[in-house]
């Protein structure tokens, strides 16, 4: 059985209209975008205010979803040039699961 969702740890944000609620699919994860928060507060604070309001906006080579039968619906977003996010937006439920923040990866992770 898979660890329950948790609501993602929210930067320090100046006001925000938050259209999306924004989690991570469990609290590993959520550890990890912490420490991506630790050793990137204002990329992760762009990040964070992006998928709250914006999830499903193309920013090309920084925001863009996956090609292939393994991840469809899935997104990627680059916080910085090592660090990436990678989450699954829902717009129906306007919800953004986040399934992985951290270190970029040789391969996409599938979700």
């Amino acid at each position: 059985m898979e660890p329950p969702e948790v609501k993602l740890t929210a930067p320090t944000l100046a006001e925000t209209e938050s259209t999306w609620l924004v989690v991570a699919k469990n609290r590993r994860v959520n550890r990890d975008w912490e420490a991506l928060i630790e050793r990137h507060p204002e990329s992760t604070r762009r990040c964070y205010k992006d998928l709250c309001t914006a999830p499903t906006t193309r920013k090309p080579g920084r925001v863009f979803p996956l090609k292939g039968k393994l991840y469809k619906g899935v997104w990627e977003y680059e916080v910085t040039k090592g660090d990436r996010v990678f989450y699954v937006p829902d717009e129906e439920v306007l919800k953004v699961v986040v399934y992985y923040a951290g270190k970029h990866p040789n391969a996409a992770p599938i979700p």
